[in-house]
């Protein structure tokens, strides 16, 4: 694959391509098909750890919609993915994941439910 020429994307639609840039852009959360045919969303969860050098950490929850989008039947979730010392460090540092490495994180959250669901 080759390098486009010129200077890089910038804008609204250069931006939407990270997760914090996407939410700023379009007023909402993106929406991605996960590997299992199913639509999701996804949201960043912070919570609370025991280390006192990073004492916030992060990670993706995606809750998995109807097919026909009426409501929410179920979520698969990321394994804690940033650290940080407040929670606007971790938002931060989430909100610059490429789009395209989120759908690979949801796509790994739902082999990995699978697979824990059908044991080892």
């Amino acid at each position: 694959m080759t390098e486009p020429e010129g200077p890089p994307a910038s804008g609204p639609q250069a931006e939407d391509g990270t997760l914090g840039g996407y939410t700023r852009v379009h007023k909402r959360p993106p929406a991605f098909e996960g590997c299992d045919g199913h639509p999701y969303s996804v949201s960043l969860e912070t919570e609370r750890t025991a280390d006192l050098r990073a004492p916030v950490a992060g990670y993706l929850v995606f809750p998995r919609w109807a097919r026909n989008g009426v409501g929410v039947i179920g979520h698969v979730e990321s394994p804690l993915l940033w650290r940080g010392a407040t929670s606007v460090a971790v938002e931060e540092a989430a909100g610059g994941t490429p789009l395209v490495r989120v759908q690979e994180i949801l796509n790994e959250a739902i082999v990995a439910a699978a697979t824990s669901e059908h044991g080892p």
